[in-house]
């Protein structure tokens, strides 16, 4: 099962691992990720995120195949926000099942790295020094060269 929501809404990770793990006793492991809005030691007031509505969804679900095709996954749940987000806020969630927790694991970090570099949302932060749009770090494109 995989399911991927783009919403302003806030999530609840517990509840969405249930319901990911809801009737399948063959998942031997999830692993999950919640991304929170850092306050960059209270200099940040706050962050907002834009994209745009289809064409994220696809990105996020061919991220989800690429995933899917590499482990032997029994579920996968990503769910990211947009809209103005506080401090302390989360962001986004990934959550991986599977039998074995290795694969768990593993797809996790995949679909995280793949959703900061290559998923379309862009980031305005609002803070003590003003507003700046977010680029791509390097370190979060270089991270992609670990998954060739």
């Amino acid at each position: 099962m995989i399911n991927i929501r783009v919403q302003s809404e806030a999530f609840n990770s517990a509840a969405e691992g249930e319901n990911l793990r809801s009737g399948n006793l063959d998942i031997g492991a999830t692993v999950a990720f919640t991304g929170y809005v850092r306050s960059e030691e209270n200099s940040l007031t706050s962050m907002t995120l834009e994209h745009y509505p289809g064409m994220t969804e696809k990105q996020l679900d061919k991220i989800a195949a690429q995933a899917e095709e590499r482990w032997p996954l029994d579920g996968l749940t990503i769910i990211h926000r947009y809209g103005k987000l506080l401090p302390g806020d989360p962001i986004v969630l990934v959550i991986a099942a599977s039998r074995h927790r290795a694969h768990a694991f593993s797809a996790a970090s995949f679909v995280m790295d793949f959703l900061k570099s290559e998923a379309p949302f862009w980031k305005k932060e609002d803070g003590k020094d003003g507003t700046k749009w977010i680029a791509a770090k390097d370190s979060d494109l270089n991270a992609l060269k670990h998954w060739d």
